[in-house]
């Protein structure tokens, strides 16, 4: 049974981040004792509601019957439970609907959603996406339409980009949209991989979707963003008649199976224009970017119910003799065994505290007093997405190794995580996208500098750390140190790479943002030390999280040096 991680967002809150960075983000809205009942609350939904239809939603998924979507039994209920205890628009800006919530608990929060039920739980973050577009780029007009339901879960959201012959390359989308002479548009094509592009959960659906109007430029400035909803809005706010959307297919998919990911057709539907005409990209990027960490923030969850689930059954699993242990002793305590546990918790910890990190720079970047963290947070963004959903695959798969044979039988559950995972590093922008993102634009385009303060703040844990005095701290802070080192020769020798010959550098792009994901997650267990030797007292859960700094340490962190060789290599062709 899944368990939620409160106790860990509590020490995160109060004692990792500083005394109570809710506090201090909020100018005392809000503190870290408002954070354990958001989060208990939360989990007591998550738990109760949402896990249970987890493995349902899996074996029976989503079908469609009719050219309606439909989802299975309990599916429907458990949404409107969402909707109507205000959990989806939890995040967003109270002025449109939104409860307000920090990122601080809004991750928190969606860390929860996920690990219960990673399939369902993205249908709600699309709406927040499809939301903040809105607010971002549309008229007043459409706001006041679309806004409100969807930022009170009433309808749902979507984002319609991708087509058969323009996946990552968005320039050659051919959807086209033809002015109707009164203000709306006529959009026609057909569009892939649009994920809860239909369903039974709510009355309405409303597409945002990408298209070329005809005297448009080519290329990416050629695109313009559209509302197209599934039922057209009558005078009064209500439901109106059918737009011309058709649901053609399902696509028959790995895992995530009641997700319905729908092949949509436009046969000059009616399209509202968000923002300006060519434009598109601008007001989509809010929606992506929200997109690229709810998915790491999946990957997160996903990871965690995996490593729960086979930790449970490893303690209690009996099979052969254990070195070094009594007859009857669980597998759990088998090295090897031992090890993968470890290994997993060590990288969710080191995650989750990135994640609040992250949120803490989100946060402070909405102040005029922060110019740096939003810097911060452009830069971290590709990190948390490609770190996050990588290790959800890598963890799943180990989740299935604990499990040993019954982890490929789909009854033991094990499978059913490792095929979820699956596609979580390649949508929303494959890993090699987000690198490309992260030393391109973040990089290489500011000269490093989003870098050199990263790295400078890392530094600056160090001194705490070396002062604890406990072995697992020195030895922390050593290979801190050395690791941090290496990242600031191998930046140096990426940006002289780029300047010689950019294949070279992008070569090594997928390297280099899993070397700043490994460091990341060390300097996040280093602060998790210095907070547990604080302490007057070592509790169980503070000797676990020395272990876990420990492992990670020697286990993840020392594969910086051998990225930082591989990066150096330029391409090898």
């Amino acid at each position: 049974m899944y368990k939620a991680p409160i106790a860990h967002y509590d020490f995160l809150y109060s004692e990792v981040l500083g005394s109570d960075i809710l506090e201090a983000v909020t100018d005392g809205e809000l503190k870290a004792s408002d954070a354990h009942e958001v989060l208990t609350a939360a989990a007591e939904f998550a738990v109760d509601k949402l896990h249970p239809l987890n493995t349902v939603g899996d074996r029976v998924g989503s079908v469609l019957s009719e050219g309606v979507v439909r989802t299975p039994a309990g599916y429907q209920d458990a949404y409107q439970a969402v909707a109507r205890a205000g959990w989806v628009g939890f995040g967003l800006e109270s002025e449109i609907g939104g409860g307000g919530a920090p990122f601080l608990l809004r991750q928190a929060v969606s860390e929860l959603w996920f690990a219960a039920n990673p399939a369902f739980s993205v249908c709600w973050l699309l709406s927040t996406g499809a939301a903040a577009a809105l607010n971002s780029a549309a008229s007043p007009e459409l706001k006041d339409v679309y806004l409100s339901k969807i930022a009170s879960g009433e309808w749902t959201g979507t984002m319609n980009l991708t087509e058969s012959d323009a996946g990552t390359d968005l320039s050659a989308i051919r959807t086209i949209a033809r002015p109707k002479g009164d203000g709306t548009w006529a959009v026609t094509g057909q569009k892939i991989f649009i994920t809860w592009g239909d369903h039974d959960l709510t009355d309405n659906i409303v597409h945002l979707v990408l298209a070329r109007t005809p005297d448009a430029p080519a290329g990416l400035g050629g695109l313009s963003l559209f509302v197209v909803p599934k039922f057209l809005v009558d005078s009064e706010g209500g439901i109106g008649e059918r737009n011309r959307v058709t649901t053609v297919a399902l696509e028959h998919k790995l895992g995530l199976h009641v997700s319905p990911t729908c092949v949509l057709d436009y046969a000059d539907a009616t399209g509202y224009l968000v923002g300006d005409l060519h434009r598109g990209l601008a007001g989509m990027f809010v929606m992506m970017n929200n997109a690229r960490i709810g998915v790491g923030l999946q990957g997160l969850g996903l990871a965690d119910l995996a490593y729960q689930e086979a930790r449970d059954y490893a303690q209690q699993r009996v099979q052969g003799s254990v070195v070094g242990r009594p007859a009857g002793t669980p597998i759990a305590e088998h090295p090897d065994v031992a090890r993968l546990l470890l290994s997993m918790s060590s990288s969710i910890s080191a995650m989750r505290g990135f994640s609040m990190q992250m949120a803490e720079w989100l946060d402070r970047s909405q102040r005029a007093d922060s110019p740096e963290a939003g810097q911060l947070a452009e830069f971290g963004v590709p990190i948390l997405k490609g770190w996050f959903t990588e290790e959800a695959v890598r963890i799943a798969s180990d989740g299935v190794q604990v499990y040993g044979g019954m982890g490929f039988i789909e009854e033991a559950g094990a499978a059913q995580h490792y095929r979820d995972a699956r596609i979580m590093p390649i949508y929303e922008g494959t890993t090699a996208i987000q690198a490309n993102d992260l030393i391109g634009r973040k990089l290489i385009r500011a000269d490093g500098a989003a870098a050199w303060r990263f790295f400078e703040l890392i530094d600056s844990s160090l001194a705490p750390l070396r002062s604890g005095g406990h072995p697992v701290a020195t030895r922390t802070a050593e290979r801190l140190e050395r690791a941090l080192r290496a990242a600031r020769d191998t930046t140096q020798a990426l940006l002289s790479l780029a300047a010689a010959n950019p294949r070279d550098a992008y070569a090594g792009s997928v390297s280099y943002l899993t070397l700043l994901s490994l460091l990341a997650g060390a300097w996040m267990h280093g602060r998790m030390v210095t907070a547990v030797l604080a302490h007057p007292e070592l509790s169980t859960a503070d000797r676990q999280r020395l272990t876990e700094a420990d492992f990670y340490g020697a286990h993840h962190l020392s594969r910086v040096h051998a990225l930082a060789e591989a990066i150096r290599a330029g391409e090898i062709v």
